[in-house]
């Protein structure tokens, strides 16, 4: 087969549907784009995880006099001296426990002016109506279970309070959004292989006649469908390099620059440009598979070769 002849082939099918072809460009970059983004969010997503999940305490707050008269779980009055000692040596002796820090009421009463000192709230509040608690950073932040069976209900205690619930609300919204993105994709991809398969299709109508001489002089199934492959493997890699492109402009405008979210958004680990690269490989192999096979299946059919 010569190289030349499918070469001129390709041009000549391109020019000939542009306005298909342009089509197919856009809607494999498109769902290819939300294809890279979904894989970039999952990553976030789990960067996110791994960083925020290392840094979650479990609070237990200790009841104070006025728990005591408003709180059933303080029904029997203020935690003692005593019963502080008990839980913090309990505390020292779980397994699942890496260290605890106390917070008294005075550092408790600090820590509400520093964060809601312009609150209504904040000027009427005095240290002694605070709540001491014990923070405990655990060596594994799925264990909160064990400390909640182990604290609830106990003499003094108030309440246990796990960060990790806030954190998973959030990351269940994360992920929702990307799964939503994904359901967008698939529908993305579906609309661009019909396009494909039909602007094949059209190419082989187009060209009825080249392809009937040539089985008739006896060329093979895959030199008559190669042309129409071809062509709509170059348009999938066209859309498969602006989706690239995309990811790439959309990372360095969003997080680097532009936006600047990394500067703006301290608390956030945001993913690395290694993530993105790894990703581009992925996406310019799909967006030329996708569309060789989907022609070369269409054109089975089709060309009855």
């Amino acid at each position: 087969m010569r190289a030349q002849f499918v070469l001129s082939e390709i041009g000549v099918g391109l020019r000939r549907n542009l306005t298909m072809t342009f089509a197919v460009i856009v809607s494999v970059a498109l769902s290819l784009a939300l294809f890279g983004g979904s894989l970039l969010m999952s990553d976030q997503v789990n960067t996110m995880k791994g960083y925020w999940y290392d840094k979650v305490n479990v609070s237990i707050f200790l009841c104070n006099k006025s728990d005591a008269e408003s709180d059933p779980n303080c029904a029997k009055g203020a935690v003692t001296k005593e019963q502080k000692d008990q839980i913090l040596t309990d505390l020292q002796k779980m397994s699942v426990v890496d260290n605890v820090t106390t917070e008294s009421q005075d550092q408790a009463y600090k820590h509400y002016k520093e964060q809601f000192g312009d609150s209504p709230l904040a000027s009427s509040l005095t240290p002694d109506q605070m709540q001491e608690s014990y923070r405990i950073k655990l060596k594994d932040p799925e264990k909160y279970q064990v400390m909640a069976t182990a604290f609830n209900g106990r003499d003094g205690v108030q309440s246990v309070q796990d960060q990790k619930g806030i954190l998973d609300n959030l990351f269940g919204l994360l992920n929702g959004m990307n799964w939503a993105a994904r359901a967008i994709m698939a529908l993305m991809l579906v609309v661009a292989l019909m396009l494909i398969v039909n602007t094949v299709r059209v190419s082989a109508f187009s060209r009825r006649r080249e392809t009937g001489i040539m089985r008739l002089v006896g060329a093979s199934g895959f030199y008559i469908q190669a042309p129409f492959i071809m062509e709509a493997a170059v348009a999938g890699l066209i859309g498969g390099g602006v989706a690239c492109a995309f990811l790439v402009i959309a990372r360095y405008f969003i997080i680097d620059h532009g936006l600047a979210l990394s500067e703006k958004l301290n608390l956030i680990n945001f993913i690395g440009w290694d993530a993105v690269l790894t990703k581009l490989p992925l996406i310019l192999a799909t967006s030329l598979l996708m569309p060789a096979l989907a022609a070369f299946f269409a054109l089975r059919k089709y060309l009855k070769v």
